[in-house]
């Protein structure tokens, strides 16, 4: 893995893109213009804290969260790939996949002449991940950073053979008091009640919280809007290429259990994940590739 010298030398954009270091001695990029405030982990490519000029923070990460080699960081923009929850064949896999645990490689930096930052990572997969995914791909994932946020997770099929792919972006929103907060965009959509035995039922209505909820709404490429009433603003989500939404917070119960979300942390915090889960996944033929994009953009109000 390259050095923090040698990153900055190759990808630096003076003082609006520098890496770094946290504490932990985890190496990270910090993104910094007129537009945005910005940082992301190399391992998992993760974004784990984004504040457009004017606002608070967008992407929340636990005040618990640790930063150790190996380990999944409890927040921000987790990459689930290239499964999405349990291994459907071999449970003592790791959940949601390898691809945020690992270590990714920058490929590319530009600063755009709207004072944009663009930011690109790949995926090399050694012989370790090779074992738990025998298919031949690349994996590459790009960032834009302004005054709104875009990723987009590539996969490339350099194989003989079809393959499936289930993945997410496991996006964690702060919001102000997940109990003044509400969802729209999903009206009418089929989910997967996971809290419920996987009990297949339809969304009426916004989506509120003030219990468990982990649901796979499935079939839809829907925008979705987070209405934060205390802080007084809305999330605009939307996305290309996923076909299935997350929505998750774990409640208290869970919460305390994790040991990672912090003192009354479900409290500040909303996953509402874009992604290709259950019944969703994609197949992927050789030569192609599969591409899973969002936006994500605040309002005021």
């Amino acid at each position: 893995m390259s050095t923090i010298k040698d990153l900055n030398q190759r990808f630096g954009l003076a003082d609006k893109l520098v890496f770094d270091t946290t504490d932990s001695d985890m190496p990270i990029a910090k993104v910094n213009t007129g537009l945005c405030r910005a940082a992301i982990t190399l391992q998992g490519a993760q974004v784990y804290s984004w504040i457009p000029a004017g606002e608070q923070e967008v992407i929340w990460t636990s005040t618990q969260a640790k930063f150790a080699a190996g380990k999944s960081l409890r927040g921000g923009v987790p990459i689930c790939w290239p499964w999405f929850g349990p291994h459907a064949a071999r449970k003592e896999l790791p959940a949601h996949g390898f691809a945020r645990t690992v270590n990714w490689s920058v490929t590319a930096s530009r600063l755009l002449e709207d004072d944009r930052i663009y930011l690109a990572f790949t995926l090399e997969l050694d012989s370790k991940m090779r074992e738990m995914w025998p298919h031949a791909c690349k994996v590459e994932m790009q960032m834009t950073f302004g005054s709104s946020l875009e990723l987009e997770l590539k996969t490339t099929n350099s194989g003989q053979q079809n393959f499936e792919l289930g993945e997410a972006l496991h996006t964690y929103f702060a919001v102000g008091d997940i109990r003044q907060a509400k969802i729209t965009g999903l009206e009418n959509t089929t989910y997967l009640d996971k809290v419920d035995a996987f009990a297949r039922k339809q969304q009426t209505g916004a989506i509120t919280i003030d219990q468990e909820v982990d649901r796979v709404y499935v079939d839809t490429e829907s925008e979705c809007v987070i209405h934060d009433s205390k802080w007084q603003r809305r999330i605009h989500i939307s996305k290309t290429g996923s076909h299935s939404t997350v929505v998750w917070n774990p409640w208290q119960e869970k919460a305390q259990a994790m040991g990672d979300m912090g003192e009354s942390g479900h409290l500040g915090m909303l996953c509402v994940e874009s992604a290709n889960a259950l019944e969703n996944v994609v197949s992927i033929a050789p030569g192609q590739t599969h591409s899973m994009a969002v936006n994500y953009s605040v309002q005021k109000g």
